[in-house]
């Protein structure tokens, strides 16, 4: 056969490769294949005999936005609770955060005794300790390895899970670490002692604002006034209207001053009488007087004559008187009377009762003025006094509506402290155990399963490592190999025989 033929050859039987031609690696490493077959399946059952003895105890908590308490007002409807924003992952990452908090792991290792299986470990009995509070810690550290604490993708649930091989202490660990955690979390998410503080505040502003209140009473009874600011603006109005009476009153007086001094000026050249009548008339009237007057003294002397002698004095005396009134009679005779009646003028009249009244007026003005002027200084004097009552109430006032505020704003705030607080006591917070830890019944994980799964890995990893040893191997096991590595033709070959 020639080399051409030899390789066409050697080429067709390599295309052609079968079944045997495919296990043949297997069959000779048949002692490396059985050898790590029965390890790996040798490793399952030390594993299975060690996982069916663990418990797992798993709880699941539900994370919420925090817990938006509804706002307390003095009004008589409540408003509406604002929705709370999406959770995010750094908020569920805390949580995480603080489900693994050392304090809170110490607290459940103290709960559940873990460090007594410290205690009991092979280290601690070839090195025991004497301190126990280097137990505490080694459990602590064991316990944050054991526990998985992981947020559950897409949700806002996280997952705890805790293996033990008593389901008892694995549930135990988890129920009290449940505790711990909302104990924890309220701690964190709300101040402490807040209810006190806005307790306290509101017993503070309530006997302030019942101080102010008393001392806003005592006010209106100590000034003797209830409202200054109502006093001083009606007495504001009546100054301003006693003014203008005062502008008025000094305007009447220059009117009636100015008045006096014209009519005064008019009664000067204005006559005091005027005259009504004049009649001329004749001396008949005194004729006849006078005549009367001659006939008695003629008469008497006609008595006197007969009595006595012509010269006797009291004859001549009556003649005396007869001779004068006829010479008066005679001049009587010759004179002409005139008769001329005057009366007052009665513009002088007028202006002299007008003098008077307008100076009766003027008085009147003048005192009507003094009065007002005097009323006025003592309303703006009383302004004063009411302007410093007024400011001395409104910061009474002040107080008062100040305290009141305070007050109300505290009181609000302590009754939703109070209300936080009873939720905080019924647990009614932005977290809740949506699936609290129970006793777990069977095994975390199933021996038969285990065993398949070893079954299959020792499969697995013989079979590979079969084909890894065939492949690491550099001897010639076929004339094909022989040909393709040294590109030489083989004019022989004998099969391998065992011994």
């Amino acid at each position: 056969m020639s080399e051409l033929d030899y390789r066409n050859a050697a080429g067709n039987m390599r295309q052609e490769a079968t079944m045997r031609d495919i296990l043949t690696p297997l069959f000779r490493r048949r002692r490396l294949l059985v050898l790590t077959f029965c390890g790996v399946f040798l490793g399952a059952i030390v594993a299975a005999f060690l996982l069916s003895s663990q418990y797992e105890a798993s709880m699941e908590i539900l994370v919420n936005r925090d817990r938006m308490d509804p706002v307390v007002t003095t009004e008589q409807f409540s408003q509406t609770t604002p929705v709370a924003p999406a959770l995010t992952e750094e908020e569920i990452n805390s949580e995480v955060e603080l489900l693994q908090s050392a304090d809170l792991l110490e607290k459940v290792v103290l709960a559940n005794k873990l460090q007594d299986k410290e205690k009991d470990s092979i280290i601690a009995k070839l090195m025991p300790r004497k301190d126990e509070a280097n137990y505490v810690s080694e459990a602590v550290k064991h316990l944050g390895k054991r526990l998985k604490v992981e947020a559950v993708k897409k949700t806002n649930m996280i997952e705890v899970t805790y293996q033990s091989s008593d389901p008892k202490l694995a549930y135990g660990v988890l129920n009290t670490l449940s505790t711990v955690y909302l104990e924890k979390h309220v701690t964190v998410h709300r101040p402490v002692g807040a209810y006190d503080f806005f307790a306290k505040e509101t017993d503070k502003y309530q006997k302030a604002l019942q101080d102010s209140e008393v001392r806003l009473a005592d006010f209106g009874r100590e000034e003797g006034i209830a409202a200054p600011d109502v006093v001083r603006t009606d007495l504001a109005q009546q100054v301003a209207t006693s003014i203008a009476a005062l502008d008025q009153a000094h305007q009447a007086i220059s009117a009636d001053e100015q008045r006096i001094h014209d009519e005064e000026a008019q009664l000067q050249v204005t006559p005091a009488r005027s005259s009504t009548s004049q009649v001329s008339n004749s001396a008949e009237a005194l004729l006849q007087n006078l005549q009367g007057q001659l006939l008695a003294a003629q008469l008497k002397r006609t008595q006197l004559a007969m009595k006595y002698d012509s010269t006797y004095p009291l004859v001549v005396e009556a003649d005396q008187e007869v001779a004068e009134t006829q010479a008066a009679i005679a001049e009587a005779k010759k004179s002409q009377y005139t008769n001329q009646t005057t009366d007052r003028d009665p513009t002088y009249e007028y202006l002299r009762e007008d003098v008077a009244k307008t100076k009766a007026d003027l008085a009147s003005q003048h005192a009507t003025a003094a009065a007002v002027g005097r009323s006025i200084d003592s309303m703006k004097a009383q302004l004063v006094d009411l302007d410093q009552k007024t400011v001395k109430q409104s910061d009474l006032l002040r107080d008062t509506k100040a305290n009141e505020a305070n007050y109300l704003l505290y009181l609000a705030k302590r009754e939703q402290e109070r209300t936080s607080d009873a939720l905080d006591l019924k647990r009614i917070a932005n977290v809740a155990i949506a699936v609290p830890p129970s006793v777990p019944v069977l095994p975390a994980y199933s021996a038969m399963l285990v065993l398949l799964i070893g079954l299959l890995l020792g499969l697995f990893v013989s079979v590979g490592a079969a084909f890894v040893a065939e492949y690491l191997d550099p001897s010639f096991r076929t004339p094909a190999e022989l040909n393709d590595v040294l590109k030489i033709t083989v004019l022989a070959s004998m099969p391998k025989k065992v011994a």
